[in-house]
Protein backbone atom coordinates (compact mmCIF):
# COMPACT_ATOMS: atom_id res chain seq x y z
CA UNK A 1 0.00 0.00 0.00
CA UNK A 2 3.04 2.21 0.96
CA UNK A 3 4.60 1.28 -2.36
CA UNK A 4 1.36 2.38 -4.68
CA UNK A 5 0.71 5.48 -2.59
CA UNK A 6 4.78 6.66 -3.23
CA UNK A 7 4.27 5.71 -6.83
CA UNK A 8 1.00 7.74 -7.27
CA UNK A 9 2.76 11.02 -5.38
CA UNK A 10 6.24 10.52 -7.46
CA UNK A 11 3.85 9.97 -11.27
CA UNK A 12 1.71 13.13 -10.10
CA UNK A 13 4.16 15.49 -9.70
CA UNK A 14 5.95 14.70 -12.94
CA UNK A 15 2.62 14.66 -14.51
CA UNK A 16 2.41 18.56 -12.58
CA UNK A 17 5.79 19.41 -13.98
CA UNK A 18 4.94 18.21 -17.62
CA UNK A 19 2.28 20.65 -17.39
CA UNK A 20 4.39 23.80 -16.41
CA UNK A 21 6.38 22.81 -19.51
CA UNK A 22 3.31 22.68 -22.06
CA UNK A 23 2.67 26.01 -20.74
CA UNK A 24 6.40 27.35 -21.55
CA UNK A 25 6.28 25.52 -24.41
CA UNK A 26 2.92 27.53 -25.66
CA UNK A 27 4.10 30.53 -24.56
CA UNK A 28 7.57 30.23 -26.42
CA UNK A 29 5.24 29.24 -29.61
CA UNK A 30 2.88 32.11 -29.11
CA UNK A 31 5.80 34.58 -28.85
CA UNK A 32 8.25 33.30 -31.84
CA UNK A 33 4.68 33.71 -34.17
CA UNK A 34 3.61 36.89 -32.51
CA UNK A 35 7.78 37.78 -33.24
CA UNK A 36 8.91 37.87 -29.52
CA UNK A 37 9.24 34.60 -27.54
CA UNK A 38 9.75 36.07 -24.29
CA UNK A 39 6.52 37.99 -24.52
CA UNK A 40 4.55 35.27 -24.85
CA UNK A 41 6.06 33.13 -22.36
CA UNK A 42 5.61 36.04 -20.21
CA UNK A 43 1.90 36.31 -20.93
CA UNK A 44 0.97 32.65 -20.43
CA UNK A 45 2.68 32.46 -17.03
CA UNK A 46 0.84 36.00 -15.96
CA UNK A 47 -2.59 34.24 -17.45
CA UNK A 48 -1.62 30.99 -14.90
CA UNK A 49 -0.81 33.04 -11.98
CA UNK A 50 -3.81 34.69 -11.95
CA UNK A 51 -5.90 31.58 -12.66
CA UNK A 52 -4.32 29.98 -9.86
CA UNK A 53 -4.53 32.67 -7.34
CA UNK A 54 -8.29 33.09 -8.06
CA UNK A 55 -8.90 29.34 -8.26
CA UNK A 56 -6.95 28.67 -5.00
CA UNK A 57 -9.35 30.84 -3.35
CA UNK A 58 -12.83 30.34 -4.89
CA UNK A 59 -12.46 27.41 -6.39
CA UNK A 60 -14.64 25.36 -3.15
CA UNK A 61 -17.03 28.41 -3.32
CA UNK A 62 -17.46 28.40 -7.16
CA UNK A 63 -17.40 23.87 -6.97
CA UNK A 64 -20.23 24.00 -4.70
CA UNK A 65 -22.48 26.61 -6.05
CA UNK A 66 -21.97 25.11 -9.54
CA UNK A 67 -23.45 22.01 -8.23
CA UNK A 68 -26.28 23.48 -6.29
CA UNK A 69 -25.23 21.88 -3.25
CA UNK A 70 -26.52 23.52 0.61
CA UNK A 71 -25.30 23.42 3.93
CA UNK A 72 -26.61 20.02 5.51
CA UNK A 73 -28.51 20.67 8.86
CA UNK A 74 -26.88 18.43 11.54
CA UNK A 75 -30.16 17.06 12.85
CA UNK A 76 -32.02 16.07 9.54
CA UNK A 77 -28.19 14.55 8.45
CA UNK A 78 -27.00 13.50 11.61
CA UNK A 79 -25.50 9.95 10.41
CA UNK A 80 -23.37 12.39 7.78
CA UNK A 81 -22.15 14.35 10.35
CA UNK A 82 -21.49 11.62 13.02
CA UNK A 83 -19.74 9.86 9.85
CA UNK A 84 -17.22 12.33 8.94
CA UNK A 85 -16.99 13.83 12.92
CA UNK A 86 -15.45 10.27 13.20
CA UNK A 87 -13.49 9.65 10.70
CA UNK A 88 -11.82 12.96 10.60
CA UNK A 89 -11.12 12.37 14.92
CA UNK A 90 -9.44 9.22 14.24
CA UNK A 91 -7.38 10.76 11.16
CA UNK A 92 -6.45 13.60 12.56
CA UNK A 93 -8.21 16.33 10.19
CA UNK A 94 -10.30 18.81 11.11
CA UNK A 95 -13.70 19.01 10.18
CA UNK A 96 -15.04 19.77 6.97
CA UNK A 97 -17.62 22.05 5.99
CA UNK A 98 -20.72 19.27 4.89
CA UNK A 99 -23.00 20.17 2.29
CA UNK A 100 -25.67 18.36 0.39
CA UNK A 101 -27.09 18.34 -3.59
CA UNK A 102 -30.28 17.30 -3.88
CA UNK A 103 -29.77 14.93 -6.62
CA UNK A 104 -31.10 11.16 -7.01
CA UNK A 105 -27.35 9.94 -8.48
CA UNK A 106 -25.35 8.54 -5.74
CA UNK A 107 -22.31 10.65 -5.98
CA UNK A 108 -20.32 12.97 -4.01
CA UNK A 109 -16.30 15.53 -3.96
CA UNK A 110 -14.37 17.26 -1.70
CA UNK A 111 -13.47 21.02 -2.40
CA UNK A 112 -11.14 23.35 -0.67
CA UNK A 113 -7.79 24.81 -0.84
CA UNK A 114 -6.41 23.02 2.22
CA UNK A 115 -7.54 20.38 5.31
CA UNK A 116 -8.71 23.89 6.84
CA UNK A 117 -10.63 25.33 4.44
CA UNK A 118 -12.39 21.83 2.88
CA UNK A 119 -15.84 20.88 1.97
CA UNK A 120 -17.23 17.86 1.23
CA UNK A 121 -20.94 17.68 -0.79
CA UNK A 122 -22.37 14.23 -1.33
CA UNK A 123 -25.77 13.77 -3.01
CA UNK A 124 -29.21 12.47 -1.48
CA UNK A 125 -28.75 9.57 -3.73
CA UNK A 126 -25.62 8.76 -2.01
CA UNK A 127 -27.38 9.18 1.28
CA UNK A 128 -30.92 6.60 0.45
CA UNK A 129 -28.70 4.30 -1.65
CA UNK A 130 -25.31 3.45 0.71
CA UNK A 131 -25.76 1.67 4.09
CA UNK A 132 -23.77 2.85 7.05
CA UNK A 133 -20.20 1.21 6.43
CA UNK A 134 -20.54 2.22 2.23
CA UNK A 135 -21.35 5.68 3.16
CA UNK A 136 -18.49 5.41 5.76
CA UNK A 137 -16.33 4.45 2.96
CA UNK A 138 -17.27 7.56 -0.02
CA UNK A 139 -16.91 10.13 3.23
CA UNK A 140 -13.45 8.05 3.70
CA UNK A 141 -12.75 8.43 0.11
CA UNK A 142 -13.48 12.09 0.01
CA UNK A 143 -11.38 12.84 3.26
CA UNK A 144 -8.74 11.37 1.94
CA UNK A 145 -8.53 13.59 -0.97
CA UNK A 146 -8.37 16.10 1.19
CA UNK A 147 -5.82 14.87 3.61
CA UNK A 148 -3.18 13.57 0.59
CA UNK A 149 -4.14 17.73 -0.71
CA UNK A 150 -5.75 16.05 -4.12
CA UNK A 151 -7.97 19.17 -4.22
CA UNK A 152 -5.60 21.74 -4.59
CA UNK A 153 -3.71 19.37 -7.08
CA UNK A 154 -7.31 19.14 -9.10
CA UNK A 155 -7.23 23.07 -9.11
CA UNK A 156 -4.12 23.73 -10.60
CA UNK A 157 -4.58 20.70 -12.92
CA UNK A 158 -7.35 22.82 -14.32
CA UNK A 159 -5.89 25.89 -14.11
CA UNK A 160 -3.16 24.90 -16.13
CA UNK A 161 -5.28 23.36 -18.94
CA UNK A 162 -7.74 26.49 -18.56
CA UNK A 163 -4.25 28.39 -19.31
CA UNK A 164 -3.22 26.51 -22.46
CA UNK A 165 -6.51 26.57 -23.91
CA UNK A 166 -7.02 30.17 -23.69
CA UNK A 167 -3.60 31.21 -24.63
CA UNK A 168 -3.96 29.29 -27.59
CA UNK A 169 -7.76 30.51 -28.40
CA UNK A 170 -6.12 33.62 -28.50
CA UNK A 171 -3.72 33.07 -30.66
CA UNK A 172 -4.97 31.21 -33.05
CA UNK A 173 -7.63 33.69 -33.66
CA UNK A 174 -4.79 36.62 -33.52
CA UNK A 175 -3.20 34.96 -36.47
CA UNK A 176 -6.35 34.19 -38.47
CA UNK A 177 -7.26 37.81 -38.37
CA UNK A 178 -4.13 38.92 -39.22
CA UNK A 179 -3.29 35.84 -41.65
CA UNK A 180 -6.10 36.79 -43.57
CA UNK A 181 -5.57 40.79 -43.83
CA UNK A 182 -1.78 39.72 -44.68
CA UNK A 183 -2.97 37.60 -47.14
CA UNK A 184 -5.23 40.04 -49.04
CA UNK A 185 -2.29 43.08 -48.85
CA UNK A 186 -0.37 40.08 -50.68
CA UNK A 187 1.96 39.20 -48.21
CA UNK A 188 1.98 36.01 -46.52
CA UNK A 189 4.71 37.02 -44.20
CA UNK A 190 6.64 33.70 -42.08
CA UNK A 191 2.95 31.62 -42.74
CA UNK A 192 5.24 29.33 -44.30
CA UNK A 193 8.13 29.37 -42.35
CA UNK A 194 8.52 25.12 -41.53
CA UNK A 195 9.03 26.90 -37.55
CA UNK A 196 6.10 28.71 -37.77
CA UNK A 197 3.63 25.80 -39.37
CA UNK A 198 5.46 23.77 -36.11
CA UNK A 199 4.61 26.31 -33.80
CA UNK A 200 0.72 26.13 -35.51
CA UNK A 201 0.55 22.73 -35.21
CA UNK A 202 1.68 22.71 -31.40
CA UNK A 203 -1.31 25.60 -30.53
CA UNK A 204 -3.62 23.07 -31.98
CA UNK A 205 -3.25 19.92 -30.33
CA UNK A 206 -1.79 21.66 -26.74
CA UNK A 207 -5.54 21.87 -25.22
CA UNK A 208 -5.83 18.34 -26.29
CA UNK A 209 -2.77 17.19 -24.82
CA UNK A 210 -3.90 19.12 -21.30
CA UNK A 211 -7.05 17.68 -21.07
CA UNK A 212 -5.25 14.13 -21.74
CA UNK A 213 -2.83 14.95 -18.85
CA UNK A 214 -5.05 16.42 -16.49
CA UNK A 215 -7.08 13.47 -16.57
CA UNK A 216 -4.46 11.22 -16.08
CA UNK A 217 -3.73 13.43 -13.04
CA UNK A 218 -7.37 13.06 -11.71
CA UNK A 219 -7.11 8.98 -12.31
CA UNK A 220 -3.96 8.89 -10.08
CA UNK A 221 -5.41 10.94 -7.70
CA UNK A 222 -8.73 8.66 -7.32
CA UNK A 223 -6.74 5.19 -7.10
CA UNK A 224 -4.57 6.90 -4.72
CA UNK A 225 -7.78 8.03 -2.69
CA UNK A 226 -9.18 5.05 -2.77
CA UNK A 227 -6.50 3.35 -0.65
CA UNK A 228 -6.08 5.56 1.35
CA UNK A 229 -10.04 5.62 2.40
CA UNK A 230 -9.25 1.70 3.39
CA UNK A 231 -6.22 2.60 5.75
CA UNK A 232 -8.70 5.33 7.12
CA UNK A 233 -11.77 3.04 7.31
CA UNK A 234 -9.67 -0.08 8.13
CA UNK A 235 -12.54 -2.36 6.41
CA UNK A 236 -11.82 -2.53 2.54
CA UNK A 237 -15.24 -3.82 2.00
CA UNK A 238 -16.87 -0.91 3.07
CA UNK A 239 -15.83 0.95 0.28
CA UNK A 240 -15.88 -2.18 -2.00
CA UNK A 241 -19.46 -2.44 -1.83
CA UNK A 242 -20.49 1.10 -2.46
CA UNK A 243 -18.37 1.22 -5.67
CA UNK A 244 -20.13 -2.00 -6.76
CA UNK A 245 -23.22 -0.22 -6.08
CA UNK A 246 -21.78 2.80 -8.28
CA UNK A 247 -20.93 0.51 -10.75
CA UNK A 248 -24.77 -1.09 -10.55
CA UNK A 249 -25.95 2.49 -10.61
CA UNK A 250 -26.31 4.54 -14.32
CA UNK A 251 -28.39 7.41 -12.95
CA UNK A 252 -26.63 10.44 -14.51
CA UNK A 253 -25.48 13.59 -11.85
CA UNK A 254 -27.58 16.34 -13.28
CA UNK A 255 -25.73 18.26 -10.70
CA UNK A 256 -21.90 17.71 -12.18
CA UNK A 257 -20.57 20.02 -15.45
CA UNK A 258 -17.55 19.44 -17.38
CA UNK A 259 -15.66 21.85 -14.95
CA UNK A 260 -16.20 19.87 -12.23
CA UNK A 261 -16.32 15.70 -13.71
CA UNK A 262 -13.06 14.78 -11.94
CA UNK A 263 -13.93 16.16 -8.95
CA UNK A 264 -16.92 13.34 -7.85
CA UNK A 265 -15.79 9.92 -6.45
CA UNK A 266 -17.31 8.85 -9.59
CA UNK A 267 -17.68 9.77 -13.36
CA UNK A 268 -20.50 11.87 -12.97
CA UNK A 269 -21.05 12.08 -17.08
CA UNK A 270 -22.55 9.93 -19.64
CA UNK A 271 -21.38 8.99 -22.56
CA UNK A 272 -17.71 8.60 -21.00
CA UNK A 273 -18.28 4.97 -20.76
CA UNK A 274 -17.61 3.95 -24.30
CA UNK A 275 -16.37 0.19 -24.88
CA UNK A 276 -16.26 0.09 -28.18
CA UNK A 277 -13.84 0.92 -31.18
CA UNK A 278 -13.25 4.17 -29.55
CA UNK A 279 -12.70 2.89 -26.57
CA UNK A 280 -9.42 3.39 -26.11
CA UNK A 281 -9.31 6.76 -27.46
CA UNK A 282 -12.43 7.63 -25.29
CA UNK A 283 -10.26 6.55 -22.09
CA UNK A 284 -7.67 8.89 -22.41
CA UNK A 285 -10.01 11.51 -21.38
CA UNK A 286 -11.77 9.82 -18.77
CA UNK A 287 -11.30 11.48 -15.29
CA UNK A 288 -11.80 8.31 -13.49
CA UNK A 289 -10.75 4.74 -13.47
CA UNK A 290 -12.70 2.15 -14.41
CA UNK A 291 -14.70 1.45 -11.14
CA UNK A 292 -14.29 -2.49 -11.94
CA UNK A 293 -10.39 -1.80 -11.82
CA UNK A 294 -10.36 0.28 -9.18
CA UNK A 295 -12.60 -2.73 -7.29
CA UNK A 296 -9.89 -5.38 -8.33
CA UNK A 297 -7.24 -3.09 -6.60
CA UNK A 298 -8.93 -2.77 -3.30
CA UNK A 299 -9.80 -6.56 -2.84
CA UNK A 300 -5.81 -7.55 -3.53
CA UNK A 301 -5.27 -4.95 -0.43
Amino acid sequence: MNDLIASNKRRTVLLLIGFVVLVVIVGIAVGSLAGNGTNGLIIAFALSAVFAFTSYWKSDSVALAVSRAHPADEVTYKRLHNLVEGLCIASGLPKPKVYVIDDPAPNAFATGRNPKHAAIAVTTGLLDAMNRVELEGVVAHELSHIKNYDILVSTLAVTLVGTIAIVTDIALRMMWWNGGRAHRDGDRGDRGNPLALIGIVLLILAPLIGKIMQATVSRRRETLADVSAVRMTRYPPGLISALEKLQADSTVTHSASMATAHMWIEQPLSGVKDTGRLGTWHKLFQTHPPLAERIALLREI
